[in-house]
């Protein structure tokens, strides 16, 4: 699988948020998007995911743009946003029903994603009732039961502990090494550490950027 972001462009009115923004990536890849607040990165994953509408530009996969067919997007893309997207009366297990089948979600819960994700250990447990670490699990889990091959997701580990990082570390090795595609837009030196490519978005526009574990250069970049 290839993906080809071509050319997105956003603005609110007179503001340009994002300008020809463009990347690619295949089997495997974690994309790092780095900036620093308000430079667009939410903007840019939420489009990407079908949450915002682009003014302009492509999200093709294998040939086909995925911004002009619904159906297909849905299919191939899982989105985490960094807000908490979750019901807070609901449970762990209602919220995934509101999303995936019973069967489907029992298979994941025996031996696949949700287990990984340890999603199994608060099924009955209401959100409001959930630590972040708990929320954010169960946010991915929501997003990737349906085992989609791109997943796109808006600083996933921020403010969790080291053990919950680890597990969703785990989980992305695990997404990754079955051919699936990560977009993280992050600011977590260990996210950044797991990403094949690097990005910096700075005024509207896209940049590579060689990520060497200097924290000082990268602070100056997003500067």
């Amino acid at each position: 699988m290839k993906i080809e972001v071509n050319e997105i462009q956003k603005a609110y009115g007179r503001r340009s948020i994002l300008e020809q923004v463009s990347l690619t990536a295949g089997d495997g890849d974690c994309i790092g998007i780095l900036g620093g607040n308000g430079s667009g990165k939410s903007t840019l994953l939420s489009v990407l995911a079908g949450v915002q509408r682009a003014d302009g530009g492509s999200f093709v996969c294998d040939g086909e743009d995925l911004l002009g067919n619904t159906r297909r997007r849905n299919a191939l893309v899982g989105y985490v946003p960094q807000e908490n997207p979750l019901v807070e009366e609901l449970s762990a297990w209602d919220n995934l029903r509101l999303w995936h089948g019973a069967g489907a979600l029992r298979r994941e819960l025996e031996g696949g994603v949700l287990a990984l994700l340890g999603v199994d250990e608060f099924l009955k447990v209401p959100v409001r009732k959930m630590s972040g670490g708990m929320k954010k699990r169960l946010s991915i889990g929501c997003a990737v039961v349906s085992r989609p091959g791109i997943l796109l997701l808006d600083e996933p580990s921020a403010a969790l502990d080291l053990p919950c990082k680890e597990r969703i570390c785990r989980y992305f090795d695990s997404f990754r090494a079955q051919g699936g595609i990560l977009l993280l837009a992050t600011h977590d030196v260990q996210e950044i550490s797991l990403c094949s490519h690097c990005y910096v978005l700075r005024q509207g526009r896209l940049a590579p950027y060689v990520w060497d574990g200097d924290m000082h250069r990268l602070a100056g970049e997003l500067a």
